[in-house]
């Protein structure tokens, strides 16, 4: 079944004439004409990022999600690409409403009209993976009905297994395969696919994603109607905003441009420090922006999460870097595993300080992130720096994160707006606070723990009466001892302290 998918994205990339992207440069270019002159009945008229949409819409979701991930990073590919691709993120051709309307008919078991008092069979939205139409609730509420796309499933697993296949032979075939981990990064992916074809699942993560930030004045979250949710269709809230994408609109309704950019970076910031749990699919066609300057997210099927662990880590690395304390850096990654134990720390260190110092005190519009990445990817190879699975939906936000930054306000200063945040979020981790904190989470348990603990101990010694418990009583009686005559070495030690004070 993979080589006839593999087939068939050759067959789209060979039709919309995507060898251009590699011929037309580089050391191919000589195979350009050769190729033209053998295909002259394809007919190649459309601007080439039209052409690379279309493809990536005809090969299917996971292809139309890595062009949205694309379309945020206009300084890593041409901007007549990039505006193309940006079409991908609310603007996929829709399924027919036809079966749209099957599809809720099947669910709710009942007449639509039965359902609700008015909806809107064109759809406001269509992604990759699902569609959105206006609905009307009896009781007047207006909501957004999301529907899944009908046989989307099997696409996906195709695509999934054709993937992880690539990821075999790359780990099998290149030097650096197994360091980057790309099977386990497959698989991560692959999880995450699954969630967001369960929308009861992204009906959860919503409910979540929506206490996390009640009544806060960054970010507003839609309410799930629970009664309305299957697992191929969503009701929520009905939200209106700005798309943010819309510079211009934004500063017509008198939006704070700057102010909005620094409020993202710190949205992002409280979501992973503060939660350990983000949105991880934050390209601008899911994020609006309120009348009252809010950000508004939609589309909650990927989400991420991070223990304690790595959130500590993580806060521990970013403060180094904005505190440009490379050395700490370093030795955080061999801390973390991420770097062999024999790794050489000064050397680790000189290395990052080598990619990361020419970028500090620069706004976005000057920092060249495509080569920072490249740079950053060198010094991981050269020090065998293991790829961590369970941080690539982070790594993907964060790039995310960066071209919307880019995008709202070019000489937003990164590391200036994060740093005040990790240190507060730091100083509650560590010290007297801190140390408060963890007692109070784990205080419930040791309160139902405590009371229990004679019981159990006479349990422990009354089970049973067979050699492993005579051994254990031993084990008792012989540490017993020793606690007596530790107790009378310390009163032998006070009494002889207390001659000392008679004497003097």
């Amino acid at each position: 079944m993979r080589i006839f998918r593999l087939i068939k994205i050759q067959s789209v990339a060979f039709r919309y004439g995507l060898d251009e992207f590699f011929t037309s440069h580089g050391p191919l270019r000589f195979l350009n004409k050769p190729i033209k002159w053998l295909t002259f009945w394809r007919r190649l008229d459309r601007p080439r990022g039209e052409r690379l949409r279309l493809a990536l819409e005809a090969l299917g979701p996971i292809f139309v999600k890595f062009g949205q991930m694309l379309s945020t990073r206009r300084d890593l590919i041409p901007h007549d690409i990039a505006d193309e691709l940006a079409k991908l993120q609310d603007r996929v051709p829709p399924f027919p409403s036809d079966m749209a309307l099957n599809i809720l008919n099947k669910a709710y078991e009942n007449k639509l009209d039965e359902v609700f008092l008015k909806f809107n069979k064109d759809p406001i939205a269509s992604a990759s993976v699902a569609q959105v139409h206006l609905a009307v609730l009896h009781d007047g509420t207006e909501v957004a009905v999301k529907i899944l796309r009908p046989g989307i499933a099997p696409i996906i697993t195709h695509d999934v297994e054709l993937m992880d296949t690539g990821a075999w032979l790359v780990e099998k075939l290149w030097p650096d395969g197994k360091r980057l981990k790309l099977r386990q990064v497959v698989s991560e992916f692959a999880r995450h696919l699954d969630d967001e074809l369960d929308l009861m699942r992204e009906a959860s993560n919503c409910s979540q994603l929506r206490r996390n930030f009640l009544n806060s004045p960054l970010l507003l979250v839609p309410e799930v109607y629970w009664d309305y949710c299957h697992n191929n269709v969503m009701v929520m809230e009905r939200v209106s905003g700005i798309p943010i994408s819309h510079i211009d609109e934004l500063i017509a309704h008198n939006i704070d441009i700057p102010y909005l950019a620094r409020m993202g970076v710190e949205i992002f910031f409280t979501q992973v420090f503060r939660d350990g749990y983000f949105h991880a699919d934050m390209h601008p066609g899911n994020i609006f922006v309120g009348e009252d300057g809010r950000y508004i997210a939609v589309d909650f099927g990927i989400m991420g999460t991070l223990s304690d662990e790595d959130k500590n880590y993580l806060a521990q690395n970013f403060l180094a870097f904005f505190r440009r304390d490379y050395g700490r850096v370093a030795q955080a990654h061999v801390e973390a595993g991420w770097a062999p134990k024999n790794t050489r720390v000064d050397e680790f260190e000189t290395a990052i300080r080598a990619v990361c110092e020419p970028i500090f005190d620069k706004p976005l519009k000057e920092i060249s992130f495509g080569r920072v990445l490249f740079q950053l990817f060198q010094t991981s190879r050269q020090f065998n720096v293991e790829i961590q699975p369970q941080l690539v939906l982070l790594q993907k936000t964060l790039l995310n994160i960066e071209g919307l930054g880019r995008d709202l306000d070019p000489n937003l200063d990164l590391w200036k707006t994060a740093k005040p945040f990790l240190e507060n979020w730091m100083s509650e981790q560590i010290g007297l606070r801190g140390l408060t904190g963890r007692m109070q989470k784990e205080a419930p348990n040791w309160a139902v723990i405590f009371p229990q603990f004679p019981r159990l101990l006479h349990h422990l010694l009354t089970e049973n009466h067979n050699q492993g418990l005579e051994d254990k009583m031993q084990r008792l009686i012989i540490e017993e001892k020793r606690q007596n005559r530790f107790l009378i070495y310390i009163i032998i030690l006070l009494i002889a302290l207390l001659i000392w004070q008679v004497i003097q």
